[in-house]
């Protein structure tokens, strides 16, 4: 195990009803709330009218920014920065999924620089504090209700860049599982397949002698699967729901990660994907994920065939760890088709014309990954084999 300093400092508001008090949690850092949200959902289900009732009845001044997409633009990004400005606000609510809270998180930091928010993720500058700011979540998946990270879409150039500072963190944020109820059944298991990709990430490393690290992501991976098919039978099933909601939190909150050195090379071959030609997120992880498995085995085989016994159940007797392994990666594909996923790149409408660009994209500050570092060839033949 790495030596590692942990320190999560967001304040979680977990259960039916938690969304109610929002008003009184945003008050305690100010009178002017931006308000931030994707399209129409949350005013179809009621949530939008919630809110604002409850930010009216403690007398908050109300500004609004809507319009929020997945794989998060820039452009809004900016205009959301500019009503920062101009109305001089106190505390942003984010009221959403990770693209509105990624966006709620720089726009909070952007408020307190004086030029482009964009600099953040070129390496112009580092983010040095940022607005309050609050979030409600409506859609388990990203984890960015208690993490220190925000993915932003740069919508000019195409390229879909990943920042983290700890001075991200959520000050507050409220999971209440109702207001996941009405979250449609392909973003929903968008986000089953992030979570559980995010642990993924963090389980196949090579840190030595990580034991309770790996039972943690272990019972995260063994709690998602058996619960991800009650939500998509059942998805007004208010426990499979919180459930399914806790387990993506603490995917990414960095708990499972203090000690260890994760891979998130899929995650960054994943980026330049969906900054390229705007598929889901989860999507892109469901296709890029097995392959990734295959292209890395040989480093830790031994890895491959714990996480088979241990979290696919696969039994062990008379099977060497090469058969075993596989067997687990055989069986995670397997898995993503089940619960409705891709796991090819033809059935996203993606051909091979820019994988030689985006290979060189991801790898522009070096190379990928820690199990097994990878180059530009590396990543367009991982690339290929998704075809």
């Amino acid at each position: 195990m790495n030596n590692f300093v942990y320190c999560n400092p967001t304040r979680i508001f977990f259960g039916r009803g938690e969304t109610d008090r929002v008003g009184k949690e945003c008050k305690n850092f100010g009178q002017r709330v931006l308000l931030v949200y994707g399209g129409g959902s949350i005013k179809q289900s009621g949530l939008y009218e919630r809110v604002i009732h409850r930010l009216s009845e403690e007398n908050l001044e109300i500004f609004e920014l809507s319009g929020i997409q997945p794989n998060p633009r820039l452009d809004k990004v900016r205009e959301g920065v500019n009503i920062c400005r101009k109305h001089g606000v106190d505390i942003i609510l984010a009221v959403g999924g990770g693209s509105v809270i990624d966006s709620a998180k720089i726009i909070a930091a952007g408020a307190c620089y004086s030029e482009d928010p964009w600099d953040f993720f070129t390496g112009k500058t580092e983010i040095g504090k940022k607005l309050p700011l609050g979030t409600i979540l409506t859609l388990a998946a990203t984890g960015s209700e208690m993490n220190r990270n925000a993915v932003i879409t740069n919508e000019v150039t195409k390229e879909k860049v990943a920042v983290r500072n700890p001075v991200l963190f959520p000050n507050f944020s409220i999971l209440d599982p109702e207001n996941t109820f009405t979250t449609p059944r392909e973003h929903t298991v968008n986000g089953i397949v992030d979570m559980f990709a995010h642990v993924l990430e963090q389980y196949f490393h090579p840190t030595p002698e990580t034991p309770l690290q790996d039972r943690l992501a272990e019972g995260i991976m063994k709690t998602i699967i058996e619960y991800a098919p009650q939500v998509l039978a059942h998805p007004h099933d208010y426990h499979a729901r919180a459930t399914i909601m806790w387990c993506g939190t603490l995917a990414l909150n960095h708990l499972i990660e203090a000690g260890v050195e994760g891979d998130w090379a899929t995650h960054r071959m994943e980026l330049e994907l969906s900054g390229m030609y705007d598929i889901p997120h989860g999507a892109g992880l469901a296709i890029l994920f097995p392959q990734w498995m295959e292209y890395v085995f040989d480093v830790i085989p031994h890895k491959f065939a714990q996480f088979a016994e241990r979290v696919w159940d696969i039994p062990s007797q008379g099977k060497d760890l090469n058969t075993l392994g596989h067997e687990g990666i055989l069986r995670t594909k397997e898995w993503f088709r089940e619960i409705g996923a891709p796991t090819s790149l033809t059935e996203v409408g993606i051909g091979e014309e820019h994988f030689q660009l985006l290979a060189e994209r991801a790898t522009r500050k070096g190379p990928l990954g820690t199990v097994k570092k990878l180059y530009p060839q590396d990543i367009v033949t991982i690339y290929r084999r998704s075809l």
